[in-house]
């Protein structure tokens, strides 16, 4: 298979954008000056208000056959011209809650169905400085009846998906070890990631 990368790359007219617009706001900061700011927005948000979900997959095996695990995936990423680590997750489709969301995401990116919604969280924001986008953070319990095996995936045309499962313990070394492989390391992966190490360091 051939390897992903960026062949060119021009400016785009905020007109022709199908996914994205750029926005100039003027604002009055805590002085009462006024200034601007630059910022993008999804034109993809439907009634929710919500853009998009991540989901973090907890796995456990009736048997005990393999420690509580999560899914990770290696996704290519043009914007950023390469490989990143991240949890599955996607936008949110027009009459879907997020949870709803969340579940098909995990089905549709990893194969993996889930038994039960352990958590949502409120709506969350990636980069508040650039955009407006947002989103939530939804957890989901998969329970397995015995040994780790991976179902089919059910991806969409173009979606190009490598999913692994990591042992909630190791995550964060096993994301160490990613970026010496030249991988980027999604940002809300590597915060959870630290926390969960740094938590179970300090119990």
């Amino acid at each position: 298979m051939p390897t992903p990368k960026v062949i060119a790359a021009t400016p785009l007219a905020t007109a022709d954008a199908k996914w994205i617009s750029l926005k100039k706001l003027i604002y009055l900061d805590g002085d009462g000056k006024e200034r601007a700011w630059e910022c993008a927005e999804r034109k993809t948000r439907r009634a929710s208000g919500i853009d998009a979900v991540a989901v973090l997959a907890i796995l456990r095996s009736r048997t005990n056959a393999f420690p509580v695990s999560t899914i990770i995936i290696e996704q290519y990423r043009p914007p950023i011209d390469k490989y990143i680590i991240e949890l599955p997750a996607g936008l949110i489709d027009q009459d879907e809650t997020p949870e709803q969301a969340a579940i098909r995401e995990l089905e549709e990116e990893t194969g993996f169905k889930a038994e039960s919604l352990i958590d949502s969280s409120p709506v969350i924001v990636p980069d508040p400085g650039m955009t407006n986008a947002n989103m939530k953070l939804v957890v989901l319990s998969v329970v397995l009846d015995d040994k780790l095996e991976l179902p089919d995936q059910k991806l969409d045309p173009g979606e190009f998906i490598v999913r692994r499962v990591v042992e909630l313990s190791k995550l964060n070394s096993e994301l160490k070890d990613y970026d010496t492989r030249g991988f980027v390391i999604d940002a809300r992966l590597s915060h959870f990631a630290t926390g969960y190490e740094l938590a179970s360091r300090l119990t």
